[in-house]
């Protein structure tokens, strides 16, 4: 499978968080430990906006995304009741595995949180590792069936891939 030169390869998912008041530390700044949940929040609605959940993986076609490492640069700090945007995309899909970019910033001032990355081993129930269909992969690169953000928001990257065994998408920061 080839995609072509004007086919949407990714498009980043924006969500918002607004900071509870547990989730920070005695200093009044979100506990780094926060981050990574945030993450997580991303990527699963990055993936549903794109019309695909984890739960249909793992229960349609016993697939399940295992996190097999992740990095968070903290940039600023965040603190109780900032509204924040944690902007996903997928900056390497492979048969395989696939890598999500996360940047968090606040929604007030524009300024950078934190950014990372997870990356990600398809395997199946037992734990051994397998590959993703064929259409998963594609939902993977279909643009967002919703937007949550006004329109012109997200911006669009285009990339040409030679085969499915490895898609670098790229970096996605400002």
């Amino acid at each position: 499978m080839n995609l072509h030169d004007d086919e949407v390869v990714d498009e980043p998912d924006e969500t918002l968080i607004r900071v509870r008041y547990a989730e920070t530390d005695k200093m009044g700044m979100v506990y780094h430990a926060n981050y990574l949940i945030w993450f997580e929040i991303g990527r699963t609605e990055y993936c549903r906006a794109r019309g695909f959940s984890y739960r249909d993986m793992e229960e349609s076609e016993n697939a399940f995304l295992v996190v097999a490492e992740c990095y968070c640069r903290y940039k600023a700090p965040a603190y109780y009741d900032d509204v924040l945007m944690v902007r996903t995309s997928i900056t390497e899909l492979r048969r395989r595995s696939l890598r999500f970019g996360y940047e968090i910033f606040r929604q007030a001032d524009g300024v950078v949180i934190a950014e990372g990355e997870t990356g990600h081993v398809v395997t199946d129930g037992g734990g051994r590792v397998r590959s993703f269909r064929r259409d998963w992969l594609s939902y993977c690169s279909l643009p967002r069936t919703s937007l949550k953000t006004p329109a012109g928001a997200c911006q669009r990257v285009k990339r040409r891939f030679e085969s499915v065994g490895s898609w670098p998408v790229g970096s996605l920061a400002h």
